[in-house]
This record gives C-alpha cells, structure tokens and sequence, in this order.
C-alpha cells in the first residue's frame, strides 16, 4: 500500500515481507491496548507495565498473522499451487497466490486452514491463560494471554463470514464451484456477497463516525472499504486468467521496443528516451544484442555534472528475471511475475535477443474490452 514491502525472514520457503502501512496498525494495537484496553480490566499497574502488556499483544498479534497465512501457504503448496510470499499490511496479512487452486476441494482445504489454525491458536493461548491464572503468572502475562485468546477466537469467526475475499467466502466460492463446476460463475457469486458486505461495513462505521466514536468509526469504514474492492477487483482477476490463459507473451507483447544504445551519454539518455517517453527502465543494447537495462533510480547515484561523461554502457546493469520473461511463457506468468514484483513493463527476451516490450497498460487494455463485451453480452 505504501510502496514496495520489506523482506523480514523466510520460512519454509515462504518469504515474510511487511508493508509500510502495518507500521500503522502495529502503533495503534499497541497505543490502545496500553491506553484503553489493559488499564480497563487490570487496575492500578505502573503506566510503564500497560506499554509493555501493549507491546507484547501487538507482537502476539503479528506472529498469530503469519502463522494464519502459514497454514494457508502450506495446504496450497500442498496442492500444487504457488506462493513464494505472505506480505503483512494495515487489514492484516495476505498470502500472495500466483494461481487459482486448480479444483473445489483444493480451495476449500486452503481456505479453512486458516480459521482453524487461528481457532486453535486461540484455544492454545486459554489454557496457558488458565495455566498461568492457576499457578499464579503475573497479570501482565495473563491479561496479554487472554487477549490473544479473544482476538484469535474474532479472528477466526470474521474470517468465516461468506463474503469473497474472506475464508468463509472462499469456502462457499468452492461449494458453488463445485455444484455448477463453473469458477468463474462461482467468484461472481462469492463476489457479490463481499461486495455487499464490504457496503454495509462501510455503512456501519459511518453510522459509528456520525454517533460520535469517530475511531471505531474509521476503521470500520476502512475494512468495508477494502473488503469491497477486493471482492470487486477478484472477479476482475479471474477474468483475467481465463482470458490470458491461452495467451502466450508474444501474442501480447509490443515488438521493435524503445532501445538504448550502450554508446549515449546518460545526458543524452535523459533528453532523447526519458524526457520522450517517460519510463522508468530501459533495455541498453550493443549490435543489435541486449546487454543490460538501466534504471532512471541509478541515476540518482550519479552527480548531476558527470552526465556529459558517463556513457549509459557503463551505469548499465544485467537484466535480472524480475524483468525478464520468455516469449513462449504464459500471460499469466507474466501478469504473476509483475503484481510480484510490481514492475509494470517485462522484457521478453529469448537469450541475448530482445523481442518485444510486454506493458500492464496494454494488458489491462485488452482485459477492459473483455469485460465490456461481457456486460454487453449480458444485457442483451
């Protein structure tokens, strides 16, 4: 949401990136269990002990995330679909799937997983919560334990709600899938019903803002706000797959790109490529042979009053995969690869030979004629 996540760890080979914006959620958890919540049910502890109580529910919190979106990685490698990252954010967490789960059962599997292992990571923190209430654990522990108990136990139970893009929703997406074997009839469905969910959230805490508890307020309307994009954009996606599913990147891709010669001064880089056309990475090529790309972010290394001098040939760096794909790989790769890594521009390249320029833009282009004909269809 706020730029590019940043890598924390890996596990079982799944790569940990938290954005910007959970920053945010991490500063208020903390704030309002130190402020609000603790010193509401524990009385009378140093200010000092509420802050740490606030620290350590907001950290449980964390770990209770990962380990939600875990158990949904697991069970789809499991089935053979790729995740390679689980990215935390201001909503909580996101498990990063490259593809749909090829079969109803798979997408059922993969999606109760996660309320479960919360379920249980609820029931987990109960009875450490007992255990220690019995054999007398300072209340800064218990009271720590028992709101992990209660926020694992809501967690669990929102995310069962049947609305598209919740688990609860992705479950009854594979009911319906699997008695009308159509998914993408089934996600229009599941679709909807977050859409309209997403609506009243929204509703509610406008409802809450105008009743004066403007905080409770915001963040309802916030999650509606989100829980009704993402069901709207979901069914976009499935569109998309089925469209670029017998598309390969040459059928899409732009042939002849804009190239740079290794030879021009970066002086004349900016002034005859980025000024016309306003990229931000561009092939460098030397006898007609791709030989690396450079990126406008280097220039920025580079004092202003050296550009006559430095040639692009020499700021130039290898072509890395992250910008690079195949001819003959699916569009769906390509349209994977770039929400991964978030550049909107592949190179397809087939060894050293550039082929063509593969843009997001003309993808969504060809994706937003698709739909139209299909609510043209529909309203005939």
């Amino acid at each position: 949401m706020f730029g590019r996540p940043v890598s924390l760890f890996t596990v079982f080979g799944f790569e940990i990136k938290v954005d910007a914006s959970w920053l945010i959620l991490a500063t208020l958890i903390t704030w309002s269990l130190a402020r609000g919540l603790f010193p509401e049910y524990y009385k009378d502890l140093p200010p000092s002990a509420y802050w740490w109580m606030g620290a350590a529910g907001a950290a449980g919190l964390f770990i209770s995330i990962i380990i939600h979106e875990l158990t949904h990685s697991l069970v789809a490698r499991n089935y053979g679909v790729v995740m390679k990252e689980i990215t935390l954010f201001i909503f909580g967490g996101v498990a990063h799937m490259e593809e749909d789960p090829p079969h109803p059962k798979a997408e059922f599997m993969i999606a109760v997983v996660g309320p479960l292992s919360s379920f249980l990571m609820g029931v987990c923190a109960f009875l450490l919560y007992r255990l220690g209430v019995s054999v007398g654990w300072p209340v800064t522990v218990t009271g720590v334990l028992n709101y992990l108990f209660w926020m694992n136990i809501v967690l669990a139970v929102f995310n069962m709600i049947p609305a598209f893009p919740l688990d609860g929703g992705r479950i009854l997406r594979s009911a319906l899938w699997r008695w009308k074997k159509d998914v993408r009839w089934s996600t229009n469905i599941s679709s909807q019903i977050g859409s309209g969910f997403g609506l009243a959230l929204i509703i509610l805490g406008i409802f809450y803002i105008v009743t004066g508890h403007f905080v409770g307020g915001l963040w309802w309307f916030l999650i509606g706000m989100f829980v009704r994009f993402a069901a709207q954009s979901s069914y976009r996606q499935i569109l998309a797959r089925s469209l670029f599913h017998t598309k390969k990147v040459r059928d899409l891709m732009v042939a002849n790109p804009v190239t740079v010669p290794r030879s021009i001064s970066l002086e004349d880089f900016i002034r005859d490529y980025v000024y016309q056309y306003h990229f931000k990475a561009y092939p460098v090529t030397s006898f007609g042979r791709l030989s690396g790309c450079i990126f406008l972010n280097q220039l920025n290394a580079i004092p202003r009053d050296e550009w006559g001098r430095q040639t692009v040939g020499a700021v130039a760096i290898p072509c890395n995969e992250d910008i690079t794909i195949g001819p003959d790989e699916d569009a769906n790769k390509a349209l994977a690869k770039m929400s991964r890594t978030g550049n909107s521009r592949l190179l397809v390249v087939n060894g050293d030979e550039l082929e063509g320029v593969l843009s997001l833009k003309d993808m969504l282009a060809l994706l937003s004629l698709k739909m139209e004909l299909n609510d043209w269809e529909k309203s005939k």
